[in-house]
């Protein structure tokens, strides 16, 4: 961890996983409480699932300013940093754009099921992202891997057969999905930063047209809630910047607390006009997540950095540093579990105790991680 990073900062993220990991698995449950699950489109209101991933798109701004500083103090230059920012984003695109393509697949159609389909498209992504330390079991070439990783998704692309709306098609962009989404905020803000660098006032102006522009619906290829959301992270962590550097980071947590409150104002405020709705990606919405997320990286920067209550986050210390690797373990998992037939008795899938395996179920994936990041097995972006 560099000198400019904090600890919370980690933590966050790794909790951040944890629940995504925790929401993702409800579908596998029945008789749950409604506040854990999604609100519909035209719901007025939230549930924690929908706090999750706003607050996943928050903690992907709050890494920008961090790792586009590291890259200029190891001597790149800003082309240098805008080619491994379109990578980056390159790569996110592609693996949300095959994973919403899993989703709309015709079981019938491939030449095989759509578990080995599912199985083969993360195994490809493994492939091709994972980070090599020399050949692999002392013979394999990385490029080797990365380019099986390549051909495997070529074939699958090639084989695909898609159904929906009474007709069969290839792959389509139905959305972007998860990693997709992630993609285009993280390019916007890491754009905004890289031109503006680390001058909040203009971040903030940057993100006040955001919000205008999700305001009017006007969208940035996706809507503009979803930019505003990760560059409310790359805003606080400029903050962050400017007072270490002017040595007043005593001032840290009154600003966190004064932009929460900011941003939760302002949610509450415009609820009548536009409701809260994630589906929808609303203004209010975005805000509370937003302001929710600001109050939570107080609290943990208070337990964490400031009096130095860390280690109990090390049971799911790798979601935070091996965050793409652990949301793709559990595309091994349900897929392996479809196709060994395995299923688990209706009590461990109802109500409490489908609540409690559920969050079973993320801590085991976390650990399953950690193991693999032991046997070199990591992604990188």
């Amino acid at each position: 961890m560099s000198s400019n990073r904090l600890k919370s900062i980690d933590i966050l993220r790794a909790l951040t996983m944890l629940l995504m990991i925790f929401v993702n698995d409800f579908w596998s449950l029945t008789d749950i409480p409604g506040w854990l699950e999604h609100k519909g489109a035209h719901e007025d209101g939230m549930g924690l699932a929908d706090v999750v991933f706003p607050a996943f798109l928050f903690i992907v701004g709050l890494s920008v300013p961090h790792a586009i500083r590291a890259r200029f103090k190891k001597g790149d230059t800003k082309w240098q940093v805008l080619k491994h920012i379109l990578e980056r984003t390159l790569a996110l695109l592609i693996m949300g754009v095959f994973m919403v393509n899993l989703e709309n697949i015709d079981s019938d159609g491939i030449l095989f099921s759509r578990s080995l389909w599912q199985i083969l498209m993360t195994l490809s992504f493994f492939l091709i992202w994972n980070i090599y330390q020399g050949p692999v079991l002392g013979k394999f070439s990385p490029w080797i891997l990365k380019g099986l990783g390549w051909a495997i998704l070529l074939f699958l692309a090639i084989t695909y057969t898609g159904s929906g709306e009474g007709e069969y098609h290839w792959m389509r962009f139905h959305w972007w999905g998860i990693l997709g989404l992630i993609g285009w905020g993280y390019l916007v803000s890491a754009l905004v930063y890289l031109v503006l660098g680390n001058k909040p006032e203009w971040i903030a102006l940057a993100l006040l047209v955001l919000f205008l522009l999700n305001i009017f619906s006007i969208k940035l290829v996706v809507s503009a809630s979803n930019h505003a959301l990760v560059l409310c992270g790359v805003f606080v962590t400029s903050v962050m910047i400017r007072l270490k550097e002017q040595k007043r980071m005593q001032y840290l947590v009154p600003f966190l607390l004064g932009f929460a409150a900011l941003l939760m104002l302002f949610g509450y405020l415009t609820r009548p006009a536009w409701g809260i709705s994630k589906i929808l990606a609303t203004p209010s919405w975005t805000a509370i997540c937003a302001g929710i997320t600001t109050l939570v990286f107080a609290a943990m920067y208070l337990l964490a950095d400031k009096a130095g209550w860390f280690r109990w986050a090390g049971i799911i210390e790798p979601a935070g540093s091996m965050t793409l690797t652990c949301y793709l373990v559990p595309y091994y998992i349900y897929a392996f579990r479809t196709l060994s037939g395995i299923t688990l008795p209706e009590t461990l899938t109802t109500g409490a105790i489908g609540i409690l395996k559920s969050f079973l179920f993320a801590i085991l994936i976390i650990q399953l991680t950690g193991l693999l990041g032991k046997v070199r097995i990591k992604l990188k972006i």
